[in-house]
């Protein structure tokens, strides 16, 4: 059996994945917030930007922290379609369960539904990336593990999705990003160790790309997005902002209505008050 070395680069993989994971997640959580808030084409954009966070945010994660994987006596390649497709995969699944979400009319039952999408969503982008994997020697994996790692992810975007749908504090969906993305690492990592490697050594030369000349550029660029995307969210304004921005400027339109009124000649008389006092009978005897 290979040695296989999770942290080659020492902490540095673990951590810079667990951030990526906090950051996609927080994302798409609060573009689910503003999405539940918003309604028609407004509401499906919003999805579609959750989708995206998420599933990037995900995808990221496993990669950085696949940067520091390694095993001892051969060299590891990614098959470049595979890996697009799990990127893919992630995006489309994720996307399902969000929508779900976002349009259901029975909250709980698509809760429901859309967590275990949204979970098997994030453990098929796992396994079709390890998929990818190219070395000398045979993979495979302890099938427990593998339905703990199920398990982990299914749990997980249920719980992010029910904070998405019952939090609205910014503050809050900062706590559950966290936690999200300590379930999403946890899930990597649990099906990471189900993996063991018996290698065979050979001096053929390995088909694929190497992590450096596909999977960093590639997720550099991804992180960009995730960061780009997150300033954007930040800084447009919510519906109840956008109304109350609405509110203050409405004083403001009737303040020069009021204005005229009270530079009207002395002496005059309103239309209004003329006809609102007319000769009793009394005063017509008289």
């Amino acid at each position: 059996m290979g040695h296989l070395d999770h942290a080659a680069f020492g902490l540095l993989t673990p951590v810079l994945s667990y951030a990526m994971a906090v950051i996609g997640a927080a994302l798409g959580l609060r573009c689910t917030v503003r999405a539940l808030d918003a309604s028609g084409r407004s509401r499906r954009n919003w999805l579609i930007t959750a989708a995206s966070a998420i599933g990037t945010g995900i995808w990221t994660m496993h990669f950085v922290a696949m940067l520091g994987f390694a095993v001892r006596g051969t060299d590891i390649r990614y098959n470049v379609p595979l890996t697009m497709l799990s990127l893919l995969g992630a995006m489309l699944v994720v996307g399902a369960g969000v929508f779900c979400v976002g349009f259901g009319r029975d909250r709980a039952r698509s809760l429901l539904i859309g967590g275990l999408t949204t979970g098997l969503g994030v453990a098929s982008m796992h396994y079709l990336g390890m998929a990818a994997l190219r070395l000398h020697g045979t993979v495979r994996y302890d099938p427990l593990l593998i339905v703990l790692s199920v398990v982990i992810a299914v749990v997980a975007a249920t719980a992010a999705l029910w904070a998405a749908l019952n939090i609205k504090s910014p503050v809050a969906v900062g706590v559950a990003s966290l936690v999200m993305g300590a379930a999403v690492s946890s899930m990597h990592y649990t099906g990471m160790l189900a993996v063991t490697v018996r290698v065979e050594p050979s001096g053929a030369e390995l088909p694929g790309a190497t992590a450096m000349q596909f999977i960093f550029p590639l997720a550099v660029g991804l992180g960009s997005y995730l960061f780009v995307t997150s300033a954007f969210v930040a800084l447009t304004p919510t519906a109840r902002e956008r109304a109350a921005y609405t509110s203050a400027d409405r004083p403001a339109e009737a303040a020069p209505a009021e204005s005229e009124a009270s530079t009207q000649p002395a002496g005059t008389t309103s239309t209004q008050s003329k006809t609102s006092t007319p000769s009793t009978p009394a005063a017509a005897t008289a």
